[in-house]
Formats: structure tokens, sequence, C-alpha cells
């Protein structure tokens, strides 16, 4: 492929605005007759051909990996010990580290292909980055303690916690902090990075101690028949109880007073209904039978 152009003698007189111009058109008329097409065209479709290739590599990668992350996060769903909301955070900071990695393989990929030296730009985005982390520290650290939290199931939206002195209930748990609400209706924003110690207090299943008060003299045999009819009665209606009602005896009060115990391990937060609730009917059964139960002592000196 040549060019070829019509030149005329130039008069030392015309201006050398025009003998420069000249020279530059046969210039370029040089370069371009010398161009190696050939070549060229070859490494253009060389190139071309690898990066549609690698792209789709990268592609088919991506939908891949998508989709064993999704089916993965999605088997945890159906476990009663994941929180949805930890599930699908989790799913979303492994599903966007999944793709940010790949999209850094294709650029680094691509850029190579094309001869940028990509070397010299890791280097100077390197030092780059520094001052940016140095800058973003607090930002940092409340991203990977916030991940920390949530992989490692320390609280669950709707816990009863106590995180630095502020007790309430899990409001929201995010990457960059975590809200808090307290009883009186207050909404904390807590950073992630200031969260040192986590006190969650429903975490496991709580006791319920039943304490029913009774006299010395009486029968503790017929008493704790009774006690046994009620729960037999009773504990198929609450699966909130997960384990018990378990007799443990009469215990001695001090002063004379003595107290069949009765204990049980339920769903948090529900000990205190389920106290009242069985008490309640641990009085009604014993004293339908006749069995009177002694009364409270009230002490009104100081």
């Amino acid at each position: 492929m040549n060019l070829f152009f019509l030149t005329a003698t130039v008069d030392s007189s015309e201006s050398p605005i025009i003998e420069e111009a000249t020279k530059t058109a046969n210039a370029f008329v040089n370069y371009w007759n010398n161009l190696n097409w050939d070549h060229l065209i070859a490494t253009f479709i060389s190139k071309s051909l690898l990066i549609l290739l690698t792209i789709l590599i990268v592609m088919t990668i991506k939908r891949v990996g998508m989709k064993l992350i999704r089916q993965g996060f999605n088997n945890y769903k159906i476990k009663d010990n994941y929180s949805e909301n930890r599930v699908e955070t989790l799913h979303k900071l492994t599903s966007n580290g999944f793709q940010y990695t790949l999209y850094f393989i294709l650029l680094y990929t691509l850029l190579s292909i094309l001869g940028v030296p990509v070397g010299s730009l890791i280097a100077g985005a390197g030092i780059a980055g520094i001052a940016l982390g140095l800058g973003a520290q607090g930002f940092i650290n409340d991203i990977l303690t916030g991940f920390f939290i949530i992989f490692e199931r320390q609280v669950d939206v709707g816990d009863h916690v106590i995180i630095d002195s502020i007790e309430g209930t899990v409001v929201v748990i995010g990457l960059r902090t975590t809200q808090i609400k307290s009883f009186n209706g207050t909404l904390h924003f807590i950073p992630n990075r200031n969260i040192s110690i986590v006190s969650n207090l429903s975490r496991e299943n709580m006791r319920a101690l039943i304490e029913l008060r009774v006299k010395p003299d009486q029968d503790l045999e017929q008493i704790n028949k009774i006690i046994e009819q009620v729960n037999q009665e009773l504990v198929p209606n609450y699966p909130e109880i997960k384990n018990g009602p378990t007799n443990l005896g009469v215990a001695d009060l001090g002063q004379g007073n003595l107290a069949i115990r009765i204990v049980m391990y339920v769903k948090n937060g529900d000990q205190s209904r389920m106290q009242s609730l069985f008490l309640a009917a641990y009085i009604k059964a014993v004293t339908a039978e006749g069995i009177i139960l002694p009364e409270s002592p009230l002490n009104l000196t100081k």
C-alpha cells in the first residue's frame, strides 16, 4: 500500500511555510510506505481474538462462580441456626468480592495483551493506595470488624445485647455500623471498629425457675404428682419450652420455709411468661385438691 504525491519544484523565493509543509508531507509518505501492513493486520487479528477469548473465559467463570455461590448460600438459608439477614449479607459480600477479583484479573490481562506496562501502573497505584488507605483506615476497620461480627455469628437481628454499656435490641447488622435500639426507643448507631465486647443475652435457651412454697407437714408426694399432671397437660401446648420441666425436689429457703423447685429451659425472652404461667397453674391445681399453701411472709419492720 503506497502513497504517491506529485511534488513541484519549490522556488527559493516561496514562503518557508510551504517548504516545511512539503518536508512534513514527504516524511509522512515515507513512514506510510514503510509500514509492514501484513504484520499489523496479523497482530490486530491475533490480539482481538485473544481479547475476545479472555472476556469469554472470564464471563464463563463469573457465571459458574455466581451460581455456585448462590446455591451454597441457599443451602444455609434452610438451616435454623443461620439467620436470613446474616446469610444475605455474607452472600452479597462474597459475590462482590468474587466479581471484583475477576474484573481485576480481566483488566490486568487486557492491558497486558495491549502491551501496557501494567507493573509500572500497579507500582504507581500502590503508592496512591497507601495514601488513600491511611486516610480511610477507620472505614476499612469498620468493614473488617463488621465482616467478622457477621461471619462469627456474634449477634443476630432481634437479639437482646449489651455492647459497650449500650443495652437493647439489634435492629441492623451492617458492614460499617451496627444499630441497637434501646428499650426506651433510642436508636444507637455504633461504628463496628468501636465494638470490643459483645454480651449476647439471646443466644441460648434461658432458664425459668419456679418455686412452689409448701408447708413441711403436707404430703409432698401428692404435690409432686399434681405438678407432674400439670406438666403433662401444659407442655405440649407451648413449643417455647425446649427442655423440662424438671422437678428438683424440695429446697430450703431459710427460716423454716420450704419450696418445691421446678426448672425448665425455654426460648429466650419467654422465661418470665412461662414462669408465671406454670406457677399459677401449679397453685390452682394444688389448691383444688384441698392443699393449703403457706402465705407469703411480709416483713413490715426495717
